[in-house]
């Protein structure tokens, strides 16, 4: 804050720093993790692996965005450790990271419905495990069981009883990515200009 910068600068320059960080350390475990794929038995085709890319990405600009966001009011580096771990942690049980949704109560799918997170989990899901489902019809299991398994795995979601289409997940985390960057800087604007009216 003693820097020759204005503030407005300063805030977007933690956030693409963070960005930054955050892709290298996501995309790292991402090879690493198609490596092993690779190893014990590869069903992916290019696409998957292009999609899986783009959802990485969109995710890790929310996830930033949403931090970036949630740090803004707090002070120091001990509360946003503690803060982003309490909030990964739980944001990543609820939106489906842990463990299916389908396996919460009707109730609770209804409520994480909307949360944009479930939609870049089921994102993931669909591009990781499209060409292991795909191979299973081609070996004999009916389409109707892999559907299901479908269902399970949450490559399917629903907002309450609509299927929500693979554009639609990426339209919803998209303008959520876009409100989420426009709120961080409006929000570091007015900061900055109750800060010089204050002065």
């Amino acid at each position: 804050m003693v820097s020759p910068v204005k503030s407005s600068v300063l805030s977007m320059s933690y956030y693409i720093a963070t960005l930054v960080s955050t892709m290298v350390i996501c995309f790292a475990a991402m090879a690493l993790s198609l490596v092993y794929v690779a190893v014990i038995g590869w069903y992916m085709t290019v696409g998957d692996v292009l999609l899986l890319i783009l959802d990485i990405f969109i995710l890790v600009m929310f996830g930033t965005a949403l931090s970036s966001l949630i740090n803004m009011f707090l002070s120091s580096q001990g509360q946003i450790f503690a803060v982003g771990t309490l909030i990964c942690s739980g944001y990543g049980f609820i939106c489906g990271a842990y463990m299916p949704i389908s396996s919460f109560s009707e109730g609770l799918q209804k409520v994480i419905s909307f949360l944009p997170g479930t939609y870049g989990t089921s994102l993931i899901r669909n591009h990781s495990m499209n060409g292991a489902l795909e191979q299973m019809k081609k070996e004999g299991i009916p389409n109707q069981v892999v559907e299901n398994i479908k269902d399970f795995l949450d490559c399917h979601l629903y907002f309450f009883e609509s299927k929500v289409t693979t554009v639609q997940m990426y339209l919803i985390l998209t303008v959520t990515v876009i409100m989420l960057i426009a709120l961080y800087i409006l929000l570091n604007w007015v900061k900055n200009n109750k800060r010089k009216l204050s002065k």
